[in-house]
Formats: C-alpha cells, structure tokens, sequence
C-alpha cells in the first residue's frame, strides 16, 4: 500500500550556535514542508561526537536546538522532533549497515578527506564511519527524500549504495532515499571572508550572525562586513563575492529581487547598504528569538518533548531493525 505522503529526514547537529547561514540556507524549508510531508527532524548528538565535546555543552546545545526548531517553526503534532541518541536504534543499524559496508568507498568521502586532513595522524573512527551512521539515520524511517546541498549528495549516494547492497544480499528491506533539493535555500558566506562558507565554527566571530545574537551585535556585524573598492551595490559574485553574499542575505530576508535591491541602493554606499542589511535580519530573527526565549526557560517542557517524539520515532525505527535483524540471522 502506497504511503499518503512521502518521508522526509533531516538532522542538524547541536555542534555550535545556529547561523543565519544555516537558517536561511535549510531550516527556514523545513517548516513548510510539514505540511506537504511527513517529516522526521532530528537533534544529530551523536554526529557531534566526531569531534572533541565539553558534555555539559553538548548537552546545553541540545535543549537549545530544540527550542530553535520548535522557535522557527517545527510543530511536533505534524512532523516528529527528536534527539538521535534517545534512539538506540540508530547506533544498532550502524553496526549492522558496517557488516555490508566497504573500507574503500567511505575513504573516498570528501568530507573524510577533508577533515581528515586537519585531525592530523590521530584520526577517529568515527570520523570515518560517520557516513553509516547517516545512512542508518536515513534508512531507519523508510525515507523517501533526503533534503541536501551539493556537499551532501555524495552521502546519499552512499546511502543507497548501501541499502541497495543489503536489499540485493538478503532481500528488499530499506527503501532507496532520494536527495531533495526543493525550494533552493540560500548558500550564505562568511561575513569576514566571503570565499568561505559561514560558519558556526568559525574563530571570527564576526564572520557569522547567530540565531540568537542580539539586534544591536547583529547591525554591528554587518557594520563590519568585508565589502570591496568598487563602491557599486550589485550582483558579481566574481569581482564583488562580499556584496552578493550581503544581497543574498537581504534578499532572503525581504523577498526583493537582485534587480530590486540595485535600484533601491543605486547612487548609495555600502554603509548605507549594510545597515540595512542589518535591519532585515534583525527583523527576521526578532520573532523567533522571543519564541525561543521563552521556549529554553522550561526545561521540563523540553524533556516531555524530547522523550514523547522519541517514543514515535523509535516504534518506527524498530519495524525497520526487526527486518534488518531477521534478515541477517540475529535471534529474537
């Protein structure tokens, strides 16, 4: 029987503060989704183990990123919002998704090489692994779309290259998720170097806008934004890649065009321009932080949260396990 809608999974992990960058660019696309989808969001915790973790940090992020999805929009009655490792599940199909899984194509993975690189000689198994962990995040749920960026598709690909595997070795077990690109979010850049992505992890801290910066840190933010000499608002991201990161961001949050906005700042300066950039994203985030505000005061209210969506999620990922155990001769 065909499903009513299709499934969706999405992980974020609670590795730093927000960005606008990661707002404008994919969560802001999750919340109309719920509608359209049935829609998995989950709080990758586990992911964010890859790396060296403070554990009372690690857990504060987690409350506070799900107070920050719940603040933009994510509604627990539509779609279920749950913190990965709440569901041990997840960490079982990793095992048994690594019995199929091949030293050579997860070595092949750019975000390996490329973190690998900076980890030095010392470099984790889990950094390595990952990538079945996202696979089994995905196959768990019976997804059908997978939203990603184009430094993405290469996971889903491993994705189903795994699960096609399993399906061909023991027989059709997990569905064969797709990537979803959807509505384009907007790929924002480093305020302080704009051939860099923005990043949470960034030094700088001006480099990025937080999701929960204060309005007056926000406008001076931009204040300070690398722009360039030609003195000129327009779209080039070749010879002005500050300026179309900044008409990226003012676009994303004001809906006007980039013909628009070079007619609204023709003959003005870039400071008059940044300002105003400034006060779009403020006005954006001032509803959502208020909703957050009040959101993060109440613990308890999250952890009722957390341990209801990750009952649902777990009934759901069980049906999935029990094949997948069944299927390759585990007991019970």
């Amino acid at each position: 029987m065909e499903k009513a809608k299709k499934t969706v999974y999405s992980g974020i992990q609670p590795s730093g503060t927000f960005t606008i960058g990661n707002y404008l660019g994919a969560m802001r696309n999750w919340v109309p989704m719920q509608d359209q989808y049935d829609c998995i969001y989950a709080i990758a915790d586990l992911h964010a183990l890859t790396v060296p973790q403070v554990p009372a940090e690690l857990r504060k992020r987690t409350y506070e990123s799900v107070a920050m999805l719940l603040a933009i929009g994510i509604d627990p009655q539509k779609s279920i919002l749950y913190v990965q490792s709440h569901v041990p599940a997840h960490t079982e199909l990793t095992w048994l998704l690594n019995c199929n899984a091949y030293m050579g194509e997860l070595s092949r993975m750019t975000q390996y090489k490329d973190k690998s690189e900076r980890q030095g000689k010392n470099i984790r198994v889990a950094l390595f692994d990952y990538p079945v962990l996202m696979a089994a995040d995905i196959l768990l749920y019976e997804t059908d779309l997978v939203p990603v960026g184009d430094d993405q598709k290469q996971h889903v690909e491993l994705v189903r290259d795994l699960a096609g595997r399993f399906n061909q070795n023991y027989s059709p077990t997990f569905v064969l998720p797709e990537p979803y690109f959807g509505e384009s979010g907007t790929r924002l850049m480093s305020l302080q170097d704009p051939s860099r992505k923005m990043s949470k992890s960034d030094e700088n801290q001006n480099a990025y806008v937080s999701m929960t910066d204060q309005p007056q840190v926000i406008r001076n933010k931009f204040k300070r934004a690398i722009t360039d000499s030609i003195g000129k608002v327009q779209y080039d991201k070749t010879s002005q890649p500050g300026i179309a990161n900044l008409m990226d961001i003012y676009s994303s949050c004001t809906g006007r065009s980039y013909e628009e906005i070079e007619k609204e700042f023709e003959g003005k300066g870039y400071g008059d321009f940044k300002m105003a950039v400034g006060e779009a994203v403020v006005e954006v985030l001032e509803p959502i932080q208020q909703t957050y505000n009040e959101l993060i005061k109440d613990k308890a209210n999250l952890d009722n949260l957390m341990k209801e969506n990750a009952q649902k999620a777990a009934v759901r990922a069980q049906k999935v396990l029990r094949k997948v155990r069944r299927k390759v001769g585990l007991v019970g």
